[in-house]
């Protein structure tokens, strides 16, 4: 049986003296890290050491912390830390993680990711703690929306706000928005339908960055008037992995006013073209973007894949043209498809010799003429003489001072040039 303390899990106060003990965590141990803290007025009897080397940063992440500890303590010696990582502990109870946020007055970012806080209730004191917090992480804690809005109500500043793998299918609108949030981070939920994506908009009106990826969202169904009232300052969207499959849903992408930037790998719309196809055809249907898929879009490449997207179409029938077309057409013309080229230097070539009979011609005059043909130096072909009428194959043209004549080369034959090997 376990004892007592293993069940009840480690508190705040015991971990972070271990961890940043001076045994533990030696001063300026890495620049600007081991801060040295010596209380001014520490608890009689307190268990904690008359100092600690503590950063502005406090990673505290997968100790099997379960309460607080005494809040006196975290406040002698918590009053510099700004970043605070708690993720991967015990944490279910809103109340012990209050009296650890209280003590921390300038607190600015805070996770609590992979913490067992389902259907743990958050009293309204309770969230006024988190007041100053500015970046708050909550992944995979399976906290309830009607939580999220509290916190949301409650921190005047909040800027970036991550709510990864929470098993959300829908979420509630709330009469009072959020308006600093900038990013909203809420990848590998369930939201498929867009009327759930539409209430971001109104709860945070101010929202620059939304990543959905791993949501198998399945359709944009808003028009541009709506699109652009719900999300004018909307400058980034990541939709990887949803189940967009119709061009029409790209084509909204650009009712986002201010979108320069779109993530859009594995929907199944692509998943038929190539590499290259995807890329050109996302670019010429997105105008305004300058990011795609993590990387910089020239405006070279742009004019490649708008011309390639109207030769791309060129074939289609009118009523299968996307809007798109018609405005890159009036912007470059009707383009011809491009020639196929083939680049790779020859290895064989044919060529017709006209002879007349009073001249005397040799194999190595021969040679010497074919070398600005074939590109090989006289010592490095072998010329094959092939009769068209004669069953027997190539004859190699291997005497260099003998006459072409002797060979009765007639209109029709060929010449077969050979690299030799080495």
């Amino acid at each position: 049986m376990e004892p007592p303390e293993d069940m009840e899990g480690r508190s705040f106060v015991e971990v972070m003296s271990e961890k940043y003990s001076p045994e533990n965590f030696p001063y300026r141990r890495g620049p600007g890290m081991g801060v040295v803290v010596v209380p001014t007025a520490g608890p009689q009897g307190s268990p904690m050491k008359d100092r600690l080397n503590l950063p502005s940063v406090l990673v505290l992440n997968s100790c099997g912390i379960s309460r607080a500890g005494d809040q006196a303590e975290i406040a002698a010696f918590c009053a510099h830390v700004m970043e605070l990582d708690l993720s991967h502990n015990k944490l279910h109870d809103w109340h012990e993680i209050r009296k650890i946020v209280s003590n921390i007055p300038n607190l600015d970012f805070l996770n609590l990711s992979s913490n067992p806080l389902a259907g743990m209730t958050l009293e309204p004191q309770c969230a006024e703690a988190f007041s100053r917090v500015r970046r708050l992480v909550l992944n995979n804690t399976q906290v309830s929306w009607d939580t999220v809005m509290q916190l949301t109500r409650e921190i005047p500043e909040l800027e970036e706000l991550f709510l990864c793998l929470n098993e959300y299918s829908s979420v509630s609108a709330s009469s009072v928005t959020c308006p600093t949030l900038r990013l909203l981070h809420i990848t590998d939920n369930s939201l498929k339908d867009w009327a759930e994506v539409r209430k971001f908009g109104s709860m945070f009106p101010s929202l620059d960055t939304l990543v959905m990826a791993n949501n198998n969202l399945a359709s944009i169904q808003d028009n541009k008037d709506i699109l652009q009232r719900l999300f004018p300052n909307l400058r980034s969207i990541n939709l990887h992995n949803s189940g967009l499959n119709q061009w029409d849903d790209i084509e909204k992408l650009n009712f986002f006013p201010k979108l320069e930037e779109v993530r859009l790998q594995g929907i199944p719309l692509l998943q038929t073209y190539t590499n290259a196809e995807r890329r050109s055809l996302m670019i010429a249907q997105l105008p305004s973007i300058s990011l795609l898929n993590g990387s910089v879009v020239s405006a070279s490449e742009r004019e490649d894949a708008e011309r390639f997207f109207i030769r791309y179409y060129l074939d289609y029938p009118e009523e299968e043209l996307p809007y798109r077309y018609h405005s890159l057409v009036t912007k470059y013309g009707k383009l011809e498809p491009l020639a196929e080229i083939d680049l790779r230097p020859r290895c064989h070539a044919q060529v017709e010799v006209h002879c007349e009979e009073k001249v005397e011609q040799t194999v190595a005059e021969l040679k010497k003429q074919l070398t600005t043909v074939v590109q090989l130096s006289t010592n490095s072909m072998r010329l094959y003489y092939i009769d068209k009428c004669s069953a027997f194959g190539p004859e190699e043209m291997k005497y260099n001072t003998r006459a072409l004549h002797s060979y009765s080369i007639q209109d029709g034959d060929e010449i077969l040039v050979v690299p030799k090997t080495k």
